[in-house]
């Protein structure tokens, strides 16, 4: 029985799986073309998977294909030449045994008594020469060795054989492929001090990696028909990924983890939107090493921190710049993404879970539970009270943080809000939030609870002007959720406001506003 896979290597045999062979071919391209390059993409991005699959397809072109993964490598084996080339040997005749090729494994051992890199410099030439055919190495996780001098030496070698055999002067592999989370080239950055070695990469030879590895709309399409098929499940397939891509921009983890949960959480074979976003928000509270892994790079790391929060709290409009090394950073993790020349969170995902994380951190250094107490806002149908919501969390802001100075203020405002609704409606809510790039900067908040729809508008005060154009947007924003009330929340800065609550008719839809 299949099943859908998010942790390891996919096997078509065994997993539901996005059909990726117009990314097959484009690596056999590079393949057949003899070109080195790194698949550098953030974890659980379908490296290892892609690697499996091309290896596969590379051997029935008959290529002999060396495959090996530094993961499973101790550490030790790096710190030493020796116990570096034994290894290195090792995962070759494995490769060798597997595939039966016993004129191979012969000659490797006949002639293993290697001590030195310029050993196994002289054995490549040899062992290529004994194979008689193209000869691939792969290597995956070759971020486990890339902060040492060896791993950079023996690279060092690969490249000086390449250059050598395209002059007719040498053998080396026709193809080299490394997996990692960094691009192999850059990784000189990150400990070489002296100025030279530090842009000379022993890399440089390899081709820029430009392959998508996101998964599109009409391919992850073609791993819902396998399922569909499978397990008679009702969905209309093209809606379906549509509204799949909306969450996930296509991020393969999130793809498959979104299905796994519908399959064996919500146990559910009718598929909808709403079925999608209730896995959305299972997912949303659930930890997962990839979660894990997306907060550790944000608090680990203050000016990416900074940044993330002035594109998804404040609105701002960034230029897309990869010679930035913090946006450089933020593309290397998978957590920002080119979007029309300007800087986005990847995924709204990965929004979302952000969110929640800061919104978290004000939560549990402010004391909310006497403004914010659940059950006084739930009415007898068992809905929500939203202008009484929006009243208690006037008050709360008026006594709590008056006092406060405008700069703090205009930065966490809306980060208050939030932190101040999601006691209210966690565990049978949702909140899902979006920045509208505009003169307004203003952040969109729909909240489903039950079979509601709850959208808040909150955006800082600029004059009755933006006040009408805010209005507007919002009308059509609840056009486009198919509700006809909303709610707005002005925060005013100004040392005269005046808090106050105004109903609002516009085009048909009631509007609720404050001002704090």
């Amino acid at each position: 029985m299949k099943e859908f896979n998010v942790t390891g290597v996919c096997i078509p045999e065994k997993h539901y799986m996005v059909n990726i062979d117009s990314k097959l071919e484009q690596l056999i391209e590079l393949v057949n073309k003899g070109n080195y390059f790194t698949i550098n993409k953030p974890r659980q991005y379908g490296k290892t998977t892609a690697m499996y699959l091309l290896a596969k397809e590379l051997r029935k072109k008959d290529y002999l294909v060396i495959k090996m993964s530094f993961e499973g490598i101790s550490s030790k084996v790096f710190s030493d030449e020796t116990l570096f080339i034994n290894s290195f040997l090792r995962e070759i005749k494995r490769n060798l045994k597997l595939r039966q090729k016993e004129k191979l494994l012969k000659f490797i051992e006949a002639n293993d008594d290697l001590d030195t890199i310029n050993d196994l410099n002289y054995f490549i030439t040899d062992f290529i020469m004994e194979a008689d055919k193209k000869v691939v190495m792969m290597i995956d996780e070759v971020d486990k060795s890339s902060n040492n001098q060896l791993f950079l030496d023996f690279l060092g070698v690969l490249r000086n054989k390449y250059l050598l055999a395209k002059e007719g002067e040498d053998y080396a592999f026709h193809s080299v492929i490394l997996a990692g989370v960094h691009d192999i080239k850059n990784l000189k950055l990150k400990f070489r001090t002296d100025e030279e070695r530090k842009y000379n990469s022993p890399w440089n030879i390899a081709v820029d990696f430009k392959i998508d590895m996101h998964f599109n709309i009409r391919e992850i399409s073609t791993m819902l028909k396998e399922y569909k098929n499978d397990k008679s499940a009702q969905m209309n397939i093209k809606e379906i990924a549509e509204e799949i891509y909306y969450y996930t921009s296509g991020h393969p983890f999130l793809v498959s983890k979104l299905a796994k949960i519908i399959d064996e959480e919500l146990e559910q074979l009718k598929w909808t939107k709403g079925t999608i976003r209730n896995a959305v928000k299972f997912l949303l509270t659930e930890q997962n090493t990839n979660f894990s892994t997306l907060i550790k790079n944000i608090e680990n790391n203050e000016d990416l921190y900074q940044l993330i929060y002035k594109i998804i709290m404040e609105g701002e409009k960034i230029t897309y710049n990869l010679d930035n090394p913090i946006i450089e950073q933020g593309q290397l993790y998978g957590i920002l993404k080119n979007d029309n020349g300007l800087i986005k969170i990847h995924n709204r995902i990965y929004e979302q879970r952000i969110y929640n994380y800061l919104s978290s951190k004000l939560e549990t250094s402010v004391d909310m539970s006497t403004y914010n107490y659940r059950d006084s806002f739930i009415t007898k149908e068992g809905y929500l009270d939203f202008e009484k919501i929006l009243n208690k969390f006037q008050l709360f802001f008026k006594e709590q943080y008056s006092k406060k100075d405008k700069e703090f203020l205009e930065r966490n405002g809306r980060l208050i809000f939030l932190a101040f609704i999601k006691p209210i409606i966690n565990g049978k809510g949702f909140d899902f939030k979006e920045v509208q790039i505009s003169e307004e900067k203003r952040l969109d908040v729909v909240i489903t609870y039950l079979d509601r729809k709850y959208v808040v508008e909150l955006k800082i005060w600029r004059g009755e002007k933006y006040h009408q154009k805010g209005l507007a947007q919002l009308t059509d924003y609840l056009n486009k959720q198919n509700v006809d009330q909303g709610y707005l929340i002005s925060f005013n800065f100004n040392k005269n406001k005046n808090y106050q609550q105004k109903e609002i008719q516009r085009e048909g839809k009631n509007i609720f506003a404050i001002w704090v």
